[in-house]
This record gives structure tokens, sequence and C-alpha cells, in this order.
């Protein structure tokens, strides 16, 4: 198996996901998918993991060295992110993005209520990262190289898989993982609304 990218493509939904603390206790996640690094055992030698933070409160964000993060307002009126060095930044509606280091010191201050946040973190040293939040109006082909992985998660409407995957129908909030195999795929997406997509891919040394 890559260290990039599991070992089969998997429809993931929205009440499947487990809720857990954060690493320091300050708030709720919904925990997608974890994707582990060379020790399977070791819960905490994760390469990449997909979550929804739930945050009800102001509250500091977690450290995690070693990791690049980005962070997409999924729903509420904002969240401000504080971060140690003095840098504000705004998230807001509809889904803002952020991407940062995770050895940043972050505070969150909800600017209007609660709101829940897309994700994602990845080991900079074993992996590379793209997200982009994109429509879907139609037909969407997705091409997916052997040891890379992507994820689609539904922000908006509803899609279905119309290819031979078996992968069938994307709702609300549900997630999808594509992967290759030992040669290039090809995945396409029916339906209408709005996506957020996230390529993975090896880290190439140099």
């Amino acid at each position: 198996m890559s260290t990039s990218s599991p070992q089969s493509s998997l429809l993931l939904r929205a009440r499947d996901y487990r809720r857990m603390r954060w690493k320091n206790g300050a708030g709720w996640t919904l925990e997608i998918l974890k994707v582990h690094g060379s020790d399977e055992r070791d819960t905490n030698d994760w390469d990449w993991r997909l979550s929804i933070a739930e945050i009800e409160a102001d509250a500091p964000f977690s450290a995690f060295p070693g990791v690049d993060r980005e962070l997409v307002l999924l729903s509420g009126n904002g969240l401000r992110l504080r971060f140690d060095d003095g840098e504000a930044h705004d998230l807001l509606p509809p889904h803002d993005k952020l991407r940062f280091a995770g050895e940043r010191g972050a505070f969150g201050e909800l600017i209007d209520g609660p709101t829940r946040d897309f994700n994602l973190m990845w080991k900079r040293d074993a992996v590379d990262a793209r997200l982009w939040h994109r429509p879907l109006v139609g037909t969407m082909v997705l091409f997916v190289d052997p040891g890379d992985a992507w994820a689609v998660h539904a922000l908006a409407g509803r899609a279905r898989f119309a290819d031979d995957s078996a992968l069938g129908e994307l709702a609300l909030g549900d997630s999808a993982v594509l992967v290759a195999g030992d040669a290039r795929r090809r995945y396409v997406l029916d339906g209408g609304g709005e996506l957020l997509l996230v390529r993975i891919s090896p880290r190439v040394a140099g």
C-alpha cells in the first residue's frame, strides 16, 4: 500500500463519521478518514487526515508539528483565526478557506455563532496536498494516477458516480476517496451542487 492512499476506493457516509475530542480537548471533531503512515499500529502515525471541526465556542487550535493544514468554512457566520505571530484571518460565508502550518499557534474566535469547518491535514515530509472548491453542473471527470488519492466531499446538492466503481450516490455531507491501483483510473460524477476536491500525492524528494 502506498503511504499516500488507501488500498481501494471507498464511500464514507456522513452518519458514520467518528466524533472525538480535539487533540487539545478544547472542541469536537468528526473524523472522516485517517490514512496511516508506515506504522499502522500507531494511531498517531498518519500521513493525511480529513475531518470536520465543530466549533461552538472560542478556543485555541491544537498544535500539529510537521503538519500542514487547510481549513474551509462549511457552515455558520464565520470564524476568525488569530495567530500568535499577530496575523488574523477571517473565514467568511459561504466557503472561505485558509492554508497554514500546524506549528503556528492559533486561536479561533466565532464571529456570530457556531461553525462547522472542513479540516485537511497532511504531513509535509510524506505527502503533498491540494484542495479545490468546485461547482458540479452535470458531469465531472476525475483522473487518478497510481500512488495518488483524491477525496471528494459533497458541500451541497447530490451526485452519483456514473462509472464502474460501484460507489453509487454521494449525498450532502458524504465523502468519497478515489484511488487508481496499478494504472490511471477514470471516475465520472453526475449531478448538481458543490464539491470540495482534495488531491494527495507522495512527496517527491528534491
